[in-house]
């Protein structure tokens, strides 16, 4: 019953900025987490930043002080700023929502960002 629709992704030379948003319809309970994960072909799905209802944010070392998180509840919506980009950011961008008090997990379908040097 949950969607999660991503956007703003596209191409972007090294060193540039890129930003992401995710936003959410349905039923979503108050006590929540929004995340976002990245995945290349042939590679597993990999941990990129979270957010909570709280506002407490947590990232992965490799995008730590590049990547900003932050949330807008009254709109549903999570974003993702990302600066000095670099080529191994190039990949499919997810959007997760984790739902604390009834554990569902929600995922978006992606969207594409591709860093060129």
């Amino acid at each position: 019953q949950v969607r999660l629709v991503e956007s703003g992704g596209g191409l972007v030379q090294a060193g540039g900025s890129v930003r992401l948003s995710c936003a959410a319809s349905g039923t979503i309970s108050g006590a929540n987490t929004m995340g976002w994960h990245r995945q290349t072909p042939g590679k597993q799905r990999e941990f990129v930043a979270r957010i909570t209802s709280g506002g407490i944010t947590f990232y992965a070392d490799s995008v730590k002080g590049r990547f900003t998180i932050s949330r807008d509840d009254a709109k549903n919506t999570v974003y993702l700023q990302m600066n000095k980009m670099q080529p191994e950011d190039t990949a499919v961008y997810y959007c997760r929502l984790d739902q604390w008090t009834t554990r569902r997990e929600s995922w978006g379908q992606g969207t594409q960002v591709t860093v060129s040097s």
